[in-house]
Order: C-alpha cells, then sequence, then structure tokens
C-alpha cells in the first residue's frame, strides 16, 4: 500500500459519530457510487475522521503494514449493506428540516427540491461529507445527477427536472449546479452565498435572516420631492404607476434610473419608496466578507428576494445593472444568450417592482431596454437647482454658500460631487483660515472634475472681453441687438457665427444668453467628440438633451471639428456624427448657436439648417477707436490722442480678442501709458499670418 497520506487539521468536534442520515450517504458514496478505490488508496482508514464517522476505531490501533485492501474492501460493504438495512428512514437534522419546510412553502419547493436541497446544506457543513464526496471524480452534470438519484433514491429524470434551468431551485436562485466536471462534489452544488448553507443548518432562520447577506434594508431617504423638480414630468408618471402596482400586484413592474455618478439615482429610489410608502431592499454588490459579487450571484440574489419579497409591500433596488446585463456584442456566447433569455422574461414577470439604477445606460442591449416599464434620466440638475442644492448643502455643514456660488456654473457638477468636497472641507474647516475655505471646497470640487475628464468651474474667471460687454463694437453682417431682442421673444433660433478668431462670437454668445434670460451651456467640438464607436454621437445627443432639460442656451465652439463636409470624410463615424448632429438640430426647440472661424468647412446640409448666418469681422476704424478709448479708460491710461490714434488705424486685423489678450498681459505686466497699449496691441497684430500685418490705410 501507498505511504500514509498526512489528513487536513479538522476540528475535534468532527470526529464525533455523526447523524445516521450523514453516515448512510458517506456510506453509499463509497461503496455503490464509486468511491471506493480512491479510498482504499488514500489509505483514509488511517484517519480518525473516517474511522470514527463509519464506527470502526479498532482501525486507528491497528499498524499500517497489517491491512489488507481486500480486507478493508469487504469491511466497507458490510458496514454498506448493514446501513441500509437500519438506517434507510434516517431523517436530517430537526432544526435543518424545519428551515428547508419553511423554504418549501415560501417557494413551492416540492419533495425531491427538498432533499436535493439538504444534501447541497449537508456537504457544505458536514467535513466527512464533503470528504466522501471528494472521493469522486469526473463530475460532469450527468454524473451529478446520477449521484444525487444513488444518495437520495430518486428517478435521475426527477432529479434532472428539478435541477434544470426552469426548475425551482435554479429558478429561485438558491440552488445550481455548475457544469464544470473538474470540480469536488461539495463544489458543483452553487448556494446562494457560502454563509446560506450554515444560517439553515445552525439557526432558526426566518425568509428575512436568509436574505440579510444579499439582501439589505435601504436606508431611508435623505431627500424631498422638491429637491427633483427638474425631474417633475417623469415624476408625474413614476408615483401613480408604482403606487398601482403595489396595489394591484402587477407582474413585471421595472423602472430603469440613468443618468451620470452623483446626480441622486439611489436617492431617488429611496424617495419613491417613502412616498409609496414601500420597503426599499437593496440587492447587494458585496458579499458577507466585504468581497464583490460577480453578475451571476447578485442576479441570484435577485432572483431569491423576488421569491422572498413577493408577499409584502415592498420595491428592490438593483444598482450598478451594467455589470448584470449582457451587451449587444456578438462574441458574447451561449452563456451570455442564456442570460439574456432568462434577463428577458424576469423583466415581463418579477413580482416584486424593482428600480434598476445604471450609470452607463448606453452599455445596456437597446433589447433589454425597450422592456422597462419606465426609462427616467438622471441629468445633473439644472444651474438654478445646482445653486438651490449648494445652498442647502452650505447650511448643513455650517459653511458660507456666497462664496461658492460661482461653482454652481459647473455644467459637470453632480451634487454628490459638491457634498462630499462640503463634508471633507466641514471636517477640516478648523485646520483652515476663513478665507481657505472656498478655495478647498473649489479644490477638491475641481479634483474630482479633472478624474472624471470634464473642464473645471472657474471661481474668478476672466471675462472674454476686458470691457463691459458691447455688441455695437463689433463688426458683424447683422444688427445684433435686433436679433438678440427677437430671440427674447420667440425663444428659438439657430444661429451660426463665422469669422476670424477673436472677433468675439464666443463672447457674443455669452451677451445673448443674458439678454434673452437663459442659462449659457457651452460646447466646444472637440469635446463632444469620442474615441469609441458611437461615443461621438452620443456626446452630441446628450449636450443637445441637457440644454432642452435646462431650457438653456446652447453654444457649441469651435463646431468645425466634427461638422466637416461629408464629402470629405474618410471614416464612417465621420458621417455619422454629422448625421447625428443634422438630427438633434432639427428637433432642438431653443435656442442654438454654432461658432466656427473656418465656414468653408462645414458641410452644406448642415449650414441650410441655420436660421441665421453671422459674419463677424475684424474691428473698423471707428470700433477699434472706440474700444481703444474704453480700454484706457478701464485701465486707467490717458486717452488716446490724435497721433495715437492714426497709428491704431494702421494696425490690420485688430479684433476684440486683442483687446482681451492685452488686459489680461495688464495684470502680471502693467502698461504705464496709451503708446505701450497701443505696442502691445502692435505686437499681437504682427504674430497673425503675413497677410494681415500690412496697414489697410483707412484714415
Amino acid at each position: 500500500m501507498r505511504p500514509l497520506r498526512r489528513h487536513r487539521h479538522v476540528a475535534p468536534s468532527v470526529f464525533a459519530a455523526p447523524p445516521d442520515l450523514i453516515r448512510l450517504w458517506v456510506l453509499r458514496l463509497i461503496v455503490p457510487l464509486g468511491g471506493l478505490q480512491e479510498f482504499v488508496n488514500r489509505e483514509c482508514c488511517h484517519e480518525e475522521m473516517w474511522t470514527r464517522g463509519l464506527g470502526v476505531t479498532e482501525w486507528l490501533d491497528e499498524e499500517p503494514e497489517t491491512f489488507q485492501e481486500q480486507a478493508v474492501r469487504a469491511r466497507l460493504k458490510h458496514l454498506h449493506r448493514e446501513a441500509e438495512c437500519t438506517l434507510a428512514g434516517a431523517e436530517p437534522p430537526p432544526l435543518l428540516a424545519a428551515n428547508i419546510d419553511r423554504l418549501a412553502a415560501l417557494l413551492g419547493l416540492s419533495d425531491t427540491d427538498r432533499q436535493i436541497l439538504t444534501f447541497a446544506v449537508l456537504i457544505h457543513t458536514t467535513p466527512l461529507l464533503e470528504q466522501a464526496g471528494e472521493l469522486l471524480s469526473h463530475l460532469s452534470a450527468d454524473r451529478v445527477r446520477w449521484v444525487l438519484a444513488g444518495l437520495l433514491g430518486i428517478a435521475v429524470p426527477d432529479i434532472r427536472a428539478a435541477l434544470s434551468a426552469r426548475g425551482v431551485l435554479a429558478a429561485s436562485g438558491l440552488l445550481t449546479i455548475d457544469p464544470d466536471p473538474h470540480y469536488e462534489l461539495k463544489d458543483k452544488f452553487n448556494l446562494l452565498s457560502s454563509s446560506f448553507a450554515y444560517v439553515l443548518s445552525e439557526s432558526d432562520a426566518d425568509p428575512m435572516t436568509l436574505l440579510r447577506t444579499i439582501v439589505l434594508p435601504s436606508r431611508p431617504a435623505n431627500l424631498n420631492l422638491e429637491d427633483f423638480t427638474h425631474l417633475d414630468q417623469s415624476m408625474r408618471a413614476i408615483l401613480p404607476f408604482l403606487g398601482h402596482a403595489l396595489a394591484t400586484g402587477r407582474r413585471g413592474t421595472n423602472l430603469l434610473l440613468y443618468g451620470p455618478p452623483g446626480t441622486g439615482k439611489s436617492e431617488l429610489s429611496r424617495l419613491l419608496a417613502r412616498e409609496t410608502q414601500a420597503e426599499l431592499f437593496e440587492v447587494t454588490s458585496e458579499n458577507e466578507h466585504g468581497n464583490p459579487m460577480d453578475g451571476e450571484r447578485r442576479l441570484r440574489a435577485f432572483r431569491v428576494a423576488q421569491c422572498f419579497l413577493g408577499q409584502r409591500r415592498s420595491l428592490l433596488l438593483f444598482d450598478e445593472v451594467e455589470d448584470v446585463f449582457p451587451d449587444s456584442s456578438p462574441w458574447g456566447g451561449a452563456s451570455a444568450s442564456e442570460n439574456k433569455a432568462w434577463i428577458n422574461r424576469m423583466l415581463e414577470h418579477n413580482p416584486v417592482p424593482t428600480v434598476w439604477v445604471t450609470n452607463a445606460v448606453h452599455s445596456l442591449d437597446p433589447a433589454f431596454v425597450r422592456r422597462f416599464d419606465l426609462v427616467v434620466e438622471c441629468p445633473i440638475p439644472p444651474r438654478e437647482r445646482r445653486e438651490q442644492i449648494l445652498r442647502r448643502a452650505c447650511r448643513n455643514v455650517q459653511l458660507a454658500a456666497e462664496p461658492l456660488l460661482p461653482l454652481a456654473a459647473c455644467e459637470h457638477l453632480a451634487p454628490a460631487v459638491l457634498q462630499r468636497a462640503l463634508e471633507v472641507t466641514h471636517a477640516i474647516r478648523d485646520d483652515l483660515d476663513p478665507d481657505e475655505v472656498p478655495q478647498m471646497v473649489s479644490h477638491l470640487v475641481n479634483s474630482t472634475l479633472r478624474a472624471q475628464g470634464h473642464e473645471l468651474p472657474a471661481m474668478d474667471a476672466t471675462p472674454a472681453l476686458p470691457v463691459g460687454y458691447d455688441p455695437t463694437l463689433l463688426c458683424s453682417d447683422a444688427d445684433l441687438l435686433a436679433i438678440a431682442d427677437g430671440l427674447a421673444a420667440h425663444r428659438a433660433g439657430r444661429l451660426c457665427l463665422h469669422g476670424p478668431p477673436g472677433t468675439g462670437k464666443t463672447a457674443f454668445s455669452g451677451w445673448l444668453a443674458s439678454r434673452v434670460g437663459l442659462v449659457l451651456h457651452t460646447h466646444r467640438g472637440s469635446d463632444l467628440l469620442d474615441r469609441f464607436v458611437g461615443g461621438t454621437e452620443r456626446n452630441i445627443a446628450l449636450a443637445f438633451q441637457q440644454a432642452a432639460n435646462a431650457g438653456a442656451l446652447l453654444l457649441i465652439d469651435e463646431v468645425d471639428g466634427f461638422l466637416q463636409d461629408r464629402r470629405r470624410a474618410r471614416h464612417s463615424w465621420e458621417v455619422t456624427a454629422v448625421n447625428e448632429m443634422l438630427v438633434q438640430i432639427e428637433r432642438f426647440a431653443g435656442i442654438l448657436v454654432v461658432a466656427t472661424n473656418l465656414p468653408d468647412d462645414l458641410d452644406r446640409a448642415a449650414l441650410r439648417r441655420f436660421d441665421l448666418k453671422i459674419r463677424f469681422d475684424c474691428l473698423g476704424p471707428a470700433e477699434a477707436a472706440r474700444m481703444l478709448a474704453q480700454q484706457c479708460a478701464a485701465l486707467g491710461l490717458a486717452p488716446p490722442d490724435a497721433k495715437q490714434r492714426r497709428r491704431l488705424a494702421s494696425l490690420r486685423g485688430l479684433t476684440p480678442g486683442d483687446f482681451a489678450v492685452i488686459a489680461r498681459q495688464h495684470r502680471f505686466r502693467p502698461l504705464r501709458t496709451t503708446s505701450e497699449l497701443l505696442t502691445a496691441l502692435e505686437r499681437e497684430c504682427a504674430m497673425k499670418e503675413p497677410g494681415l500685418r500690412r496697414a489697410i490705410g483707412f484714415v
């Protein structure tokens, strides 16, 4: 015989005589089900757990060399025959039997289901039975069914039906069989969680106790309906619909909330539960050890929760659903297809209304999205709402709100980002000077926004023009004041501003938004581009949708970056980006302004969709003189004399942007005279293309 194998360390309690049912199953695994040869090869007869468990403790006193394989085999076969005669009616432990009876009543388990579940629990909690299972090898799914049939005395077809995907055990998520043939018998039985077997076998467990590691009661809502006034239209449908579903027991009730991180989707779910007077339970994303749960186990937890909570007035919250919903890629494989079919059925028949939450709705297969009853975007709130949130959050942490209000201008500032920055600053404010508090909040917010790839909000933004903006100083081929008044009256229009850089196109858009009383949403063309297929189109659609939701004036600057003539496109995505832009322009009901320095590069069809094309040009003599006079007054310099005005008139290509540059220079290199100001303007013009350096002689 082979040398004695060192057995694994086990607690002394496992050496006690096992219950009759365990002893019967162990002997069946060893003798008729094929574990005998491996038992002998491993010399298990020398291990105390085996000898005490099988009732042959005399083997411990014998020397290894005196053992004969034939004698060991004969003895084990005798023990098996004896156990079949005396232990055939053995019952599982009373506590386990009572708990499984509760599950059977709740879930409608058959007698076969109950026996299979009993065995799965005991092999996870009984070391002797676990080691007996290790004696078997090549455990395919069919072989596992055959083993269970021999152990439990149930026909193989009945076992197969009980373990099928449509059986109650699998459909409820309590138990599935792993198809990998290399696993040991214990590992073939995938129970709900690692603690599930111990809860069933060691405690008087009510159903909610069984759920405690996978589905948790949600904390109370911290927000109120007025915090979601920007979702008023959707809320008018959500609350009555959920109330109807809870009152009537409607099956297949599912709500999808999507939007950027930190926009309050989970808080909205808690608010919905409170407003509908329902309990809210969350499917956890961590197991009892604090480790992440994979998508399959989260879906199984969801299945069980649906079964357990079906008779309660409750809602389920399933966050980060992009981790469990298969995408639409063709390489998902058979398992993805099976999950897809199951999820489709689930979305049609789940008894507990469920709120699904995602930060990445575009990663979901559209086939799933269309099956939700309600699909609601939770965008970053509009500026007015962001200011209200900021003021209230500052009150909560006893910080002054006024110095922080410029942060609300950032279109990407999610409430959660602001809240965390305020909480951190509040915690350390005793270590800060009072004037450092706003800068610290801004720094923390900016750090998060930068990591998210967004443009940072400026606490002290420099205006585009050095003096009070006056559109009459600009050189354009349209009456800008009359256009602004018309847009203020009708609140709709599409403008394309074109002309050389620095001629005031972007500044005019900001002035126009203020003139008509709208918030300004600004996007650069390069910001909307995305390296992934379909990303640019999504960014374009999102920019238009956010502006529409906020009732904002939408400015897309440097639009030539992606709105190029499709006839010159080299890639298919260049065409689809332009197509998406054209669709969004047609649909947008507000005021849209695009700005470009290269109008000849724009797609012809895109240009036709703008109501008005306005050219902004370099300053004329009169406008340049007036702007110089205003600049001198703003900087405390002497008014220009006649010689200096002629000097100014000799500059070609002068723009309002040049005056803005000089104003910024003045902050760190002060200008002492009007002549120095003119010299600085001359340098700016000299840096432009050669054709613009020559004087045009308009004096």
